[in-house]
């Protein structure tokens, strides 16, 4: 994943201590805890686990959960800045901490993805996390947050919207629908150019979603902090990479024995992902030979990733999936 870097003159805020969890912390794959459905008036605790933001995603992201009809927390160190981080890993982590422990938020959503999430991991406190299910959103670097959060604490997370995304109909719907109304969702993709699916392989199965970004669940391989993939269904989307860096982190998931245990696969959009080098193969070409001999249902184009139309994917939540319709039906709802 691609990220334009920019650089900062100042250094703001003070460290704090956050409780570190030892790596070897035992969990029970087969129990999820499940957050309280949002409701009007809720209080959101907004925050920056990653890279920078400015005052005016502040402001914007005030407007669009306005409208929804939701109050607004602001994280302590939410624009801070360190180099490219928004603020020092301490404190970073001292706002998620923060926002678990505040009775008074109901849901936190990260303000933008971009880097710095995996730095965190180890500054969470997972056990207050189990202590305080509540719902937490955001895509790309948060995909980080949400396997460490749901490996760690249990807890379904949310792969959606952040607070700078395009906050349009369909993403607001899809979002109402799972966090307000607690409902069972089928998710299928709207009839527009981007909303078209190509099918891997064919079929049906049923699992826990598990994913996010591609680079990012690559990064996190060897470390302590992804859920198990036994029989789950696997979903994955990237933006800005040449099509030979698919492959390779594909091989990556491959080789670490992920795509031999998972059930399905979902690629959603590769947003200008392109073919950098000739002779070359085709997006399509490089998911067909990773994902076609596992013989799983497996389609490409799901309305997942960056792009303005997004599902919100509750990440560990029970699924079955039609790789022929490229439709997601949710077996469990993700709230209560």
């Amino acid at each position: 994943m691609h990220i334009n870097r920019r650089q900062f003159l100042t250094t703001l805020g003070l460290t704090t201590i956050a409780t570190q969890i030892p790596p070897g912390i035992a969990q029970n794959p087969l129990t999820n805890l499940k957050p309280p459905r949002l409701k009007i008036g809720d209080t959101v605790g907004l925050v920056s686990p990653a890279s920078i933001i400015e005052t005016q995603d502040i402001e914007d992201a005030k407007q669009v959960l306005k409208k929804l009809g939701l109050q607004i927390k602001i994280g302590t160190h939410i624009l801070d800045r360190y180099g490219y981080l928004a603020g020092k890993d301490t404190d970073r982590a001292h706002d998620i901490n923060t926002m678990f422990a505040d009775q008074s938020v109901k849901a936190i959503i990260a303000m933008r993805g971009g880097w710095g999430c995996n730095r965190i991991l180890p500054l969470l406190n997972y056990p207050l996390i189990s202590r305080n299910p509540k719902i937490i959103m955001g895509y790309s670097d948060i995909t980080s947050l949400l396997l460490a959060i749901n490996a760690r604490s249990q807890l379904i997370t949310f792969h959606g919207a952040v607070a700078t995304s395009t906050w349009n109909q369909f993403t607001v719907d899809y979002l109402k629908r799972i966090l307000f109304y607690g409902e069972l969702v089928t998710m299928e993709n709207s009839a527009i150019p981007t909303g078209k699916i190509a099918v891997i392989t064919p079929g049906i199965a049923r699992g826990k979603l598990i994913g996010g970004n591609l680079s990012v669940v690559s990064a996190m391989l060897g470390s302590s902090y992804l859920p198990s993939w036994r029989k789950n269904i696997l979903f994955v989307e990237d933006i800005g990479e040449d099509i030979y860096r698919i492959d390779r982190m594909l091989t990556q998931l491959k080789n670490a024995g992920i795509l031999n245990q998972i059930s399905g696969f979902i690629f959603g959009q590769c947003t200008n992902c392109k073919v950098d080098d000739q002779p070359a193969f085709t997006l399509m070409q490089v998911l067909k030979q990773h994902i076609t001999p596992l013989g799983i249902p497996a389609w490409y184009g799901s309305m997942i990733g960056h792009i303005s139309d997004k599902f919100t994917i509750p990440v560990g939540v029970v699924v079955e999936i039609d790789a022929d319709y490229g439709r997601i039906t949710m077996l469990e709802a993700a709230v209560i």
